[in-house]
């Protein structure tokens, strides 16, 4: 059993490790090598520190502990594009384990007191996006009752295209 707690600045770079690491090992093979082996731990924190600073986010963070220090991270806010027919929607912009702890059941105690707390904050349904490629995500997604809604949108990665699915549920 994990901890979940809201994140603070001294979690930076451990949340910026859990996204990197997250990344370049969910997504060999399917975002271009070259821009995977270009991120940075370093690179990444700096970005999140500029960010986290800013005054008025509308996002939330959450990690999970695991031996005193965080092993995932989950980021969740008001929805970035129009679902129709689902009042208001809420959006989880990023989830992410350390990968040799993925299966463990860290993934969903984050999404669930995330979709807790959009549920508190008023949403009524939550969206994401997952790369059309990422079946082990879509699956993931679809035991915690998300469903593809038909959306999609491209995304250029070292001149690649990607194309991502957008799923959703009810809160």
């Amino acid at each position: 059993m994990v901890h979940v707690r809201e994140m603070g600045a001294a979690d930076i770079e451990a949340v910026s490790t859990i996204r990197v690491r997250g990344w370049q090992a969910a997504y060999v093979g399917m975002v271009p090598q070259t821009y995977l082996d270009a991120m940075t731990v370093e690179g990444d924190a700096r970005q999140r520190r500029q960010w986290f600073s800013q005054s008025g986010r509308k996002s939330r963070d959450l990690v999970a502990l695991g031996d005193r220090c965080p092993v995932g991270w989950i980021c969740f806010g008001p929805c970035r594009s129009e679902v129709s027919g689902l009042g208001r929607v809420g959006e989880v912009y990023a989830l992410y384990i350390l990968p040799d702890l993925i299966g463990q059941g860290i993934g969903r105690s984050l999404l669930g007191e995330a979709h807790a707390q959009m549920k508190d904050q008023g949403f009524e349904a939550s969206a994401l996006w997952v790369l059309g490629d990422n079946q082990r995500a879509q699956r993931f997604y679809e035991r915690a009752g998300y469903q593809a809604d038909g959306a999609a949108q491209d995304d250029v990665y070292d001149g690649i295209t990607l194309t991502e699915l957008r799923y959703q549920r009810v809160l």
